[in-house]
């Protein structure tokens, strides 16, 4: 390639690259790259300088141009010690020029570099600026929907806090709930243990108590019983004859004081039975006019009913064929007296009387004696007095299996409407019969019988029979 084309190729390099970068930009406002082709130019002249030492002009070949450049090539071979120096310097300045053509071209390859990233940071820069603008130019409206959807998350919060609360709340009462139905279990367990560790000590204390009532009865009996023995043997050794037995009949050697608390019921109870007679004996002695008659308790026994009387201020005396039974109403103040009742009764005058008790008598009675038993008494009531008999109800088929028959001086029992015969056949009035005692309180398992059944075969245990005298 000749010299004239290279130049050219060159220039047209030189052409194209300013064209890419006019001026030598960088892509930077203000800041652009050296040119370095004056250097370049002033290297390669220097360069082509250094090389041209030593060496002989050329000319027209021919004997001439070789003997002077025979000649030349002896004076620079013999002056080669003299510009050896100055040629290395050369070569060093051109080295030095050359580094410092690669320095400053290294410099500008830094500089584009460093242009390249400042246009990427540019580029980047000014996406994020126009972001800014935009979010500026937007920031009104968006302002509102932030705010709309700030007011919207805080309703969403203040509504899940309140639905949190509430929850919570339920969970609360729920707990607390569970806490008093666990506390009230827990009462009502202890409650129920603590009832029933006392009912049983009561239970136990109950029989306790039961057992040494029975062992303190039992002794106080036994000592009853022999003062009895004790007083009925002195009354065999002063030769007095002892009680007979009623009507002529055997004397079963019994405790009759403790078979009548044991099978009739303790004083108390029989003399709360009690005052309902004495009520009745009360309103029929307000029309009489005698106010010096006595009314009779036929069978005394203990004296509830004379006891009743007394308190319902009736004078009333009693007879009983148990010296035992006398004493007691004795020591209780009273008007009571051993004797027969048929021979009592024989012994009155007529019309002496302000009325008649009788109360569990006429069963013993044998039946062929009943009827003159009921005349007596209708000769001796006075005129408006009032009779009442109490005796088991034969009605009742319960009072076979159980009350009756525990009785051994029981001789037959007397339906109602046998002693009403009697009654009215002894000329008494105004007869009345009430049922006592209905067998169902004392067996609760009669309530499962028809009522027809029940009242007809399982009525009252004992019957009352009222009669007035004319």
């Amino acid at each position: 390639m000749q010299d004239d084309e290279l130049t050219a190729a060159i220039h047209a390099v030189r052409d194209r690259v300013r064209a890419r970068h006019p001026e030598g930009s960088l892509g930077l406002e203000g800041v652009a790259a050296p040119d370095l082709s004056p250097l370049v130019h002033a290297r390669d002249a220097a360069e082509a300088k250094v090389a041209a030492i030593g060496t002989v002009n050329p000319r027209p070949p021919g004997l001439k141009n070789s003997i002077a450049q025979f000649f030349k090539k002896m004076i620079a071979r013999a002056l080669d010690w003299h510009v050896r120096e100055q040629v290395e310097f050369n070569r060093a300045a051109m080295m030095c020029v050359q580094a410092s053509i690669d320095a400053l071209a290294d410099t500008g390859r830094a500089l584009a570099a460093l242009a390249a990233h400042h246009q990427e940071l540019a580029r980047s820069a000014s996406a994020e600026i126009q972001e800014m603008k935009d979010i500026r130019r937007h920031w009104a409206e968006w302002r509102v929907g932030f705010e709309d959807r700030r007011s919207a998350n805080e309703i969403h919060m203040l509504r899940t806090i309140s639905e949190l609360q509430a929850a919570f709340q339920h969970r609360v009462t729920l707990l607390e709930q569970n806490f008093r139905e666990l506390a009230r279990q827990q009462h009502d367990g202890f409650e129920t243990a603590l009832e029933r560790n006392t009912l049983d000590v009561q239970k136990r204390l109950w029989r306790d108590l039961e057992r040494i009532r029975g062992e303190y009865e039992k002794l106080i009996h036994a000592e009853l019983k022999l003062i009895r023995q004790k007083a009925v043997a002195g009354s065999l050794i002063h030769g007095s004859p002892s009680a007979a037995a009623p009507n002529g009949a055997a004397r079963i050697n019994v405790d009759w004081l403790r078979f009548a608390e044991v099978f009739r019921g303790s004083p108390e109870r029989i003399h709360a039975l009690q005052k309902k007679y004495a009520a009745r004996f009360a309103s029929v002695s307000q029309g009489l006019q005698t106010g010096s008659q006595e009314i009779l308790d036929a069978g005394c026994g203990r004296g509830e009913f004379l006891e009743a009387a007394r308190d319902a201020g009736l004078a009333a005396r009693g007879i009983d064929q148990s010296e035992e039974c006398v004493a007691i109403c004795k020591s209780k103040g009273l008007a009571a007296e051993r004797a027969d009742l048929f021979e009592y009764l024989d012994g009155l005058a007529d019309l002496s009387l302000s009325g008649v008790y009788c109360s569990q008598v006429v069963e013993h009675i044998p039946p062929e004696r009943l009827p003159d038993l009921v005349n007596l008494l209708a000769r001796k009531l006075n005129h408006g007095a009032m009779a009442a008999i109490e005796t088991p109800n034969p009605e009742c088929l319960a009072i076979f299996a159980t009350h009756f028959y525990l009785d051994p001086t029981h001789t037959r029992p007397v339906p109602a409407p046998l002693l009403r015969f009697y009654l009215e056949e002894a000329g008494l009035v105004n007869i009345e019969v009430e049922r006592l005692a209905p067998a169902a309180e004392s067996w609760p398992s009669l309530m499962e019988l028809p009522s027809g059944v029940r009242e007809n075969f399982f009525g009252g245990l004992d019957y009352a029979i009222f009669a007035r005298k004319p």
